[in-house]
């Protein structure tokens, strides 16, 4: 008779299990946390050729660690990074920054950090379909069939290793990071924080840690023959998930998602917003070692009252991004962290005395630290700001640059389950203008 487990696809084994997990040992998180890529059973295989990419030049590995600030709903580039006159201006005008370049006047707080970020004015894309342009910006891949393409996080933990002892490598801040790790192994998913004020939940399993331990060892007796019956990959993932998860349990760097411990007037300049929490969070692990952290604010999609919601999630925006930028380069970590601002798409030039529709033709990017140029705009989009003015920046080559920043070899080839090629960007390369 045939198992009904075999029935079931990969990611619904993994979800059975995780649930199997929480019911036996209290562990209620995603296998996110830090195995060794070397000693993983991946599905994938680098191939032999070593990178044609050079391992030097300007902002190569001077990322150390990534804050990836995703707008979900596409953020109007005209009524915040590029501003504009005439018939697509929208309910406010254009302020001077410390830049010596213009945002909205939406962003009055951005404008005083302005000198610390770079906003690239030219990103396109094809694809205006919320779902569809989320997932493109997110792994730099348009999805199609059945393959899951890897997040960045994913990509830098398979070639550079885990970034902490126990803490996971990467992290997913306000919403719950699915197949985060593509096809690479289940380890290599982010952990999801759903509410960065509750941290890391079930931290402490409601069993008693010895309890869980007897239970782990109970279990690795039991599971060894269903092991060898069954060799899934994210089976055996779940191996070194529960060994992390409960070394986790036990580390004192749970500290790391307790943004409880900052001080009050810290927390009030990042603001009340779920995103203003994240950005906090955010800036807490890559303190304590976390490499990549994936921030989520949503309300982006402004069809209609676009000047009320830009009142409202504009400026929880505007004061979590200046406060981030600022404590970062006050800590010093500025200089080795990539921050990054990124929305699936624009919105229409076309200004309705409401809102704008969705707008992929041309839009804006922002990035920050690790040897990226200050005070700079890398681009420009037309007067009307309908159209790219040259050659304009794709996903995928915002994504190679951000693999260049992180140390990533973007010209090597790794192939997914079903034998097809993959590379950072999708080979495309970087956009080296950015970098100082």
């Amino acid at each position: 008779m045939r198992d009904p487990l075999l029935s079931l696809d990969s990611y619904s084994r993994r979800l059975f299990l995780e649930r199997c997990a929480h019911a036996a040992f209290g562990l209620s998180v995603l296998p996110a946390f830090g195995a060794d890529p070397q000693s993983s059973s991946s599905p994938s295989k680098s191939a032999a050729a070593p990178s044609a990419s050079p391992s030097t030049g300007p902002g190569f590995g001077s990322a150390k660690r990534v804050i990836f600030l995703q707008l979900r709903g596409g953020m109007s580039h005209i009524d915040t990074f590029d501003p504009k006159q005439g018939a697509s201006k929208g309910p406010k005008g254009a302020i001077s920054t410390k830049g010596h370049f213009q945002v909205s006047e939406f962003l009055p707080k951005t404008a005083e950090i302005a000198d610390k970020i770079c906003v690239i004015r030219s990103m396109t894309a094809k694809v205006g379909v919320h779902a569809s342009a989320t997932y493109l910006m997110r792994t730099g891949y348009e999805q199609r069939g059945t393959i899951k393409h890897p997040m960045l996080g994913a990509w830098a933990q398979h070639y550079l290793g885990a970034s902490h002892e126990t803490l996971p490598s990467s992290v997913a801040i306000n919403h719950n990071a699915e197949h985060g790790n593509g096809f690479f192994p289940a380890v290599f998913s982010p952990l999801p924080i759903i509410d960065p004020d509750a941290g890391l939940q079930f931290s402490v399993p409601y069993a008693g840690m010895k309890m869980v331990e007897d239970r782990l060892k109970l279990v690795n007796q039991i599971d060894s023959t269903f092991r060898q019956r069954f060799p899934d990959e994210n089976v055996s993932a779940y191996n070194d998930f529960y060994e992390n998860t409960v070394r986790l349990m036990k580390s004192t760097e749970l500290k790391a998602f307790n943004i409880g411990e900052e001080p009050e007037s810290l927390k009030q300049s990042y603001g009340s917003s779920k995103l203003g929490r994240g950005c906090l969070l955010a800036r807490r692990l890559i303190e304590h070692g976390v490499r990549f952290v994936e921030v989520s604010s949503g309300g982006w999609d402004m069809h209609n009252n676009l000047e009320d919601a830009m009142e409202d999630t504009g400026a929880a925006f505007d004061k979590a991004y200046a406060a981030l930028i600022r404590d970062l380069d006050s800590k010093g970590l500025l200089s080795s962290t990539l921050v990054i601002v990124a929305s699936e798409f624009g919105r229409k030039p076309e200004f309705s005395g409401s809102g704008r529709g969705h707008y992929p033709k041309v839009f804006s990017t922002v990035l920050a630290g690790a040897g990226v140029k200050r005070g700079f705009v890398h681009g420009s989009s037309d007067a009307a700001g309908a159209e790219p003015v040259g050659e304009g920046v794709t996903v995928g080559h915002f994504h190679a640059t951000i693999g260049w920043a992180a140390g990533l070899p973007l010209d090597k080839i790794v192939s997914a389950p079903n034998g097809r090629p993959f590379t950072v960007g999708n080979k495309s390369k970087p956009i080296l203008n950015v970098f100082a």
